[in-house]
């Protein structure tokens, strides 16, 4: 599985076509096979910063996806940013869940 996040600040006067965009690669993608979830979030603390993040199955699907044309308006988006935006690609080998959570709080130290 990988993650990949690009974390942007976005110029306020850009904000709108800023998301219009995202939300639209971001419903184009949850569709695209192999694609795991899309996803974009705001920053609470800390004005216009936005970041997007896509889990896809493997890395071949999502070589495939910034390759395809509709990644351009990611690049687009990125384009917008105040800052070089900061790209990060996670490949992750397992993931847990509350468990996790409930076997460390039952645990005796």
């Amino acid at each position: 599985m990988v993650l990949a996040t690009i974390r942007m600040i976005i110029p306020r006067k850009k904000r709108d076509e800023a998301l219009r965009i995202l939300r639209a690669i971001a419903a184009q993608s949850k569709v695209h096979t192999g694609c795991l979830g899309c996803h974009i979030y705001e920053d609470l603390q800390e004005d216009n910063v936005f970041m997007f993040e896509e889990t896809w199955r493997n890395e071949e699907s999502l070589a495939q996806h910034l390759r395809s044309e509709k990644y351009r308006d990611v690049l687009l988006v990125m384009e917008m940013a105040l800052k070089h935006p900061e790209v990060r690609f996670n490949t992750v080998s397992t993931s847990v869940g509350i468990e996790t959570i409930e076997k460390a709080r039952n645990s005796t130290p």
